[in-house]
């Protein structure tokens, strides 16, 4: 009897729970009560009370109603306990990084830009050759003081190397050049001229007085710097000397050119 009562009074408590009807089981039905409808019984008063209106189970009265105990299942509801969604929790630790995949495929070509601005100008270019050779017609005497030789015959002055008016070259581009100095010689005179790098003598021409003129020649190669001057001297009067020329043909000459520039 102390079951039933847990059992009935669990069936109050619980919140929520489906009350589930089973049919009697075969090993033991639970026993019947009957109550009149005259009176009330508590489900704590004995069953073998005084004054129990228990019938036999022969009797049939049309004023007793069986009644069954019904079975107790409880059964929780999850979805009605599950609480609110909460709030999204901080982020974790980046991984780390994953494998480089294969590249992919080349774009199509974009539209042509806008033209840009106009650059720096670059610095004068450098012409990596040097040539001339000149000529002179006219006869030239020594005097006082030492004088350079003038030429008045252009052969080649390439990019205007060699100075006319001053019969000198003038080295744009450093390296070793080649030159070579023709005259002729006067006749029963001395013949007494320098080739010059600056203000130093590089070679001598000499003719020593003859009855006979003669073509005499000097050649020579030189290491030039940038700037450097080269040039051809007739010797002063201290020696009387002279090279021979006329206005119809050339006998005076002086020729160079680069070799090889240098390598700075």
């Amino acid at each position: 009897m102390e079951a039933v009562q847990r059992r009935v009074h669990l069936a109050f408590l619980v919140f929520p729970l489906v009350v589930v009807v089973g049919a009697p089981r075969d090993e033991s039905s639970p026993p019947q009560f009957t109550t009149t409808l005259s009176g009330c019984r508590r489900c704590c008063d004995s069953l073998d009370a005084p004054g129990s209106s228990e019938t036999s189970p022969g009797t049939n009265s049309p004023r007793t109603v069986p009644y069954l105990m019904p079975e107790v299942r409880p059964y929780i509801n999850l979805t009605i306990l599950k609480g609110d969604k909460g709030d999204q929790g901080e982020p974790g630790i980046p991984g780390k990084w994953g494998k480089e995949g294969p590249p992919g495929e080349r774009g199509a070509q974009g539209p042509k830009g806008n033209k840009g601005q106009m650059g720096a100008p670059g610095d004068p270019c450098k012409h990596q050759y040097a040539a001339f050779s000149v000529g002179r017609k006219k006869a030239l005497h020594s005097s006082e003081g030492y004088q350079a030789l003038i030429f008045d015959t252009v052969f080649v002055n390439l990019y205007s190397h060699f100075d006319m008016f001053k019969g000198k070259f003038y080295c744009y581009v450093a390296g070793l050049y080649f030159f070579s100095l023709n005259v002729h010689t006067w006749n029963f005179k001395e013949t007494y001229m320098h080739v010059m790098r600056n203000d130093q003598e590089e070679v001598i021409l000499y003719a020593q007085p003859s009855d006979r003129s003669i073509m005499q020649s000097q050649s020579l190669m030189l290491e030039l710097r940038e700037n450097d001057e080269v040039w051809v001297r007739l010797y002063k009067r201290e020696r009387d000397n002279a090279i021979y020329s006329d206005d119809v043909d050339i006998y005076i000459t002086f020729s160079g050119y680069l070799i090889k520039p240098s390598l700075e």
